[in-house]
């Protein structure tokens, strides 16, 4: 039996925190009853096509975008990269100015045929180089000196999604983890498949149940509020769990951790989720040494994942429903360091890909008249991509989420009608 003290000392702003962390999962609602009555029911309607879906993908640690956009023209580069600079004959040329990293094949196909953006030197003032700091700066879309409140995307839904009669979650994270992204005060449907306790035998069901069932009709709002909860991430869980069934894709995704992650969001954006935006992650970019090899290997699995998404869509007849954005916390420093890595730096760039891209490079390429151990200067606010996303894909305004006007950028357009 549940300890009885436990459950009247838990807010729901400490519950939001610790369930996901625990469990893998959270689904919240506040008309517990209604929701489980529609949520367990399956065969809903596709998405409304009105509906645009954005797909988040971090690249956690710190991705180094000297060697995933390089600039294989400057000298400086190589100067500044004896060991780690990647010999021209090998770069996938973009331009005439930087191509992408050898491993990056399916990106560059996907480039050549119009379907990728590559924005240049995103970044912030004043750059902090704690990840956790950095993060939450991107994931809050704040200034390095303001406090951090509510994530970016949480902010979307309370202006975009207020009032939206649908009950499936509006944001779905793929993570142990829920990204800060939907950090919020307001209870907001948040659900988290990459724990999924669907068909597992005692265990995280068995607590669930508990939950469940914990509390009376008498019960403090705490407890009834955490039984109201786990009542509904039951349902959303057999629920999901039958679309991730029956929802299988004709395209064949590359045997990694990504892939499978964005097979899952493409089942469940064919299954007719109202989601409107998902997230994933690819951790492993924090390359203090040895950075050659592992970076490669990231930047293949991004790279395959990515194309298997995309054609995923696009035989679902889904890709100008969806894009697909990357970011990461920060780039690294251009000087390679002592043990063959980079260390924590500033400026990178980050990948937009979908059916309606605007313009394949956005930005210059990397200014790298630096001092030693010095950083490269950022070009464009991180937050312009945000408004252009919010504004020209999610067909909303911007300013009051990200509260302040940012200039817009031709990344990438929606077609209605």
């Amino acid at each position: 039996m549940m300890d009885e003290h436990f459950l009247p000392r838990t807010t729901r702003r400490e519950f939001l925190r610790t369930s996901g962390k625990a469990l893998g999962f959270l689904a919240l609602s506040q008309v517990a009853p209604s929701f489980v009555t529609r949520a367990a029911a399956t065969g809903s309607p596709r998405p409304d096509k009105d509906s645009p879906i954005l797909v988040l993908v971090q690249l956690a640690g710190g991705n180094d975008g000297l060697n995933t956009v390089i600039p294989y023209q400057d000298d400086r580069y190589y100067n500044l990269r004896p060991t780690l600079g990647i010999p021209q004959s090998k770069v996938l040329p973009i331009n005439d100015l930087v191509g992408l990293h050898p491993s990056c094949n399916e990106l560059h196909r996907l480039l050549s045929d119009g379907k990728l953006s590559v924005i240049q030197n995103v970044g912030y003032p004043n750059p902090n180089r704690s990840h956790f700091r950095s993060m939450e700066i991107w994931e809050t879309a704040t200034d390095s000196d303001r406090s951090s409140q509510t994530g970016w995307v949480s902010r979307f839904f309370d202006n975009a999604c207020a009032g939206d009669p649908s009950l499936d979650p509006k944001g779905i994270y793929l993570t142990s983890q829920p990204p800060q992204i939907y950090d919020t005060d307001k209870f907001l449907n948040v659900y988290g498949a990459s724990g999924r306790v669907s068909g597992k035998k005692g265990g995280n069901r068995d607590l669930l149940k508990s939950f469940a069932t914990a509390s009376g009709d008498d019960a403090p709002e705490p407890a009834h509020f955490l039984s109201h909860t786990y009542l509904d991430a039951l349902a959303m869980d057999e629920r999901i769990g039958k679309i991730l069934g029956r929802n299988r894709s004709e395209v064949s995704y590359p045997n990694t951790r990504l892939s499978r992650s964005l097979d899952n969001v493409a089942r469940m954006i064919r299954g007719g989720l109202d989601t409107r935006v998902y997230f994933v992650s690819l951790g492993g970019f924090d390359t203090h040494s040895n950075q050659a090899g592992r970076q490669a290997q990231l930047l293949e699995e991004l790279s395959g994942a990515l194309n298997a998404f995309q054609q995923d869509l696009e035989s679902s007849g889904l890709d100008d429903q969806v894009v697909t954005m990357t970011f990461s916390e920060f780039g690294r420093r251009p000087m390679e360091n002592e043990s063959r890595g980079t260390d924590h730096g500033t400026a990178a760039p980050l990948f937009v890909m979908g059916s309606g891209i605007q313009d394949s490079v956005i930005g210059s390429a990397p200014h790298l008249e630096v001092p030693k151990n010095g950083d490269l200067k950022h070009e464009i606010d991180f937050r312009s991509v945000y408004a252009s996303v919010l504004e020209d894909w999610l067909q909303c305004p911007s300013e009051p989420i990200l509260g302040a006007e940012f200039e817009r950028l031709p990344i990438v357009s929606r077609q209605t009608g």
